[in-house]
């Protein structure tokens, strides 16, 4: 929260310290500059976390640096945890790199302070078409593209095959899912000590926030510090029907609700979950840690009653906007997201590409995994959320929503003082 609330106002003195630095502009990108013979370097401070991403993403610059000897790019390796705070200092410090790799939820601060270019003019138009608008939307603030996305994940349920074939449960096969037909092989498949469905939710806000788009619950409209919030039945749909499965039915395994996804393989490599509720991801994860012999699925996408529909917070790569070479950074992010480029690094990392040119690709790159295809047809419905717009959610989802999520997912709250926590929260952070 102090993060967050402090941007502002470092904002406000980042920019006192740029206007006085005006004549030394291109000396925030710490290092960035002209070399020998002219040629621009250009600092790609890189997140990716992933030995097989880092491999991906250090050939693609490889083979840039060895076409373009006028543009080099140097990669910075750096860490997700603690990388908000980070380029905070960063930007005020005057010391941000030119390209920055980041998240679309996380990105509006920065974005709202001033401290990203605006890409609209300089994306290339194949790629421009090669994404979906609702995509794209998920990326513009105030008619302006900060960011090219990149790579994205759904949540997908993920099932032992023999624990539903020993309940009589026929798997489905169709285009999509019914949460209804979820609930239904949940409580079909709880038996004894085992649990139709294990659902990693310790940090509960951004599954429920995306999830509930598929029943229309936007949480929030309007956009900047002027959003305001509605939390009424349709924001209440996923919550409340995770709440009936593991209270009433009760068919989630309990101690899933308080653990990450990843703590909850190990119940469904166990044999002690039918089904776990994962990002997307997970897919290549469990493709190789599932013990041999373990016959497990994807399952279709989800559908709500507005369809298969998820947020789309895809990885991003922005441009300092203080860089010298906002142009040259553009140039070379429109040769990174090329298809064959971007499918490389989403297979990678086990995540959806943002164009329809790479998951071609990827479809090619991951024949031999039948998982892929559910993985790629659940990113035909990712749309750009309505929280992408608001300039504090990442304030209100870490003080507000999430404890509240947890409070009612543990049974310690109603679904209405649920929806009053929610409310109520945000007034107070939105003054």
């Amino acid at each position: 929260m102090n993060s967050i609330r402090g941007i502002g106002a470092i904002a406000f003195a980042g920019v006192a310290v740029l206007a006085l630095s005006g004549c030394t502009q291109g000396s925030a990108n710490n290092g960035s500059g002209e070399g020998e013979g002219g040629a621009v370097t250009l600092q790609f401070q890189s997140l990716s976390d992933q030995p097989a991403t880092q491999a991906a993403v250090k050939s693609i610059v490889d083979e840039w640096n060895a076409d373009n000897a006028d543009i080099q790019v140097e990669i910075i390796q750096a860490g997700w945890d603690g990388a908000f705070d980070k380029l905070i200092t960063q930007f005020t410090g005057g010391t941000a790199p030119d390209i920055i790799h980041f998240e679309a939820s996380s990105i509006v601060s920065f974005a709202a302070d001033g401290y990203l270019a605006d890409l609209t003019d300089l994306v290339d138009e194949d790629l421009k078409s090669d994404i979906s608008e609702g995509i794209w939307e998920s990326v513009t603030q105030e008619d302006q593209i900060i960011a090219y996305p990149s790579t994205l994940q759904s949540y997908m349920a993920f099932a032992n095959a023999d624990l539903l074939e020993a309940a009589g449960v026929e798997i489905p096969t169709g285009d999509t899912m019914t949460w209804d037909e979820l609930q239904e092989i949940a409580k079909a498949t709880t038996t004894g000590d085992t649990y139709g469905l294990g659902w990693g939710l310790a940090s509960p806000t951004a599954t429920v926030m995306s999830l509930a788009l598929g029943f229309d619950g936007g949480f929030f409209s309007g956009e900047g510090a002027d959003a305001s919030i509605e939390v009424g039945e349709n924001e209440l749909a996923v919550p409340e029907r995770i709440h009936e499965m593991a209270y009433t039915d009760k068919s989630i395994q309990p101690t899933s609700l308080t653990q990450s996804g990843s703590d909850v393989l190990a119940s469904f490599y166990g044999g002690k979950v039918a089904m776990t509720v994962q990002g997307s991801f997970q897919a290549t994860n469990i493709a190789n840690d599932a013990p041999e012999g373990f016959n497990w699925v994807a399952l279709p996408p989800l559908e709500g009653s507005e369809g298969a529909v998820q947020a789309a917070n895809p990885q991003t790569y922005s441009v300092n906007v203080d860089s010298e070479y906002v142009e040259e950074s553009a140039e070379f992010l429109n040769f990174f997201m090329s298809g064959d480029n971007l499918a490389q690094i989403a297979y990678a990392d086990a995540l959806i590409p943002s164009s329809e040119s790479a998951r071609t690709e990827v479809e090619k790159l991951a024949a031999d995994n039948p998982a892929w295809t559910q993985v790629l047809a659940s990113g035909e419905g990712l749309v750009g959320p309505p929280f992408l717009k608001v300039e504090k959610y990442t304030e209100w989802k870490d003080t507000i929503a999430t404890p509240a999520f947890q409070q009612y997912l543990a049974d310690q709250i109603t679904s209405e003082e649920l929806a009053a926590q929610l409310s109520d929260g945000w007034a107070d952070i939105a003054g």
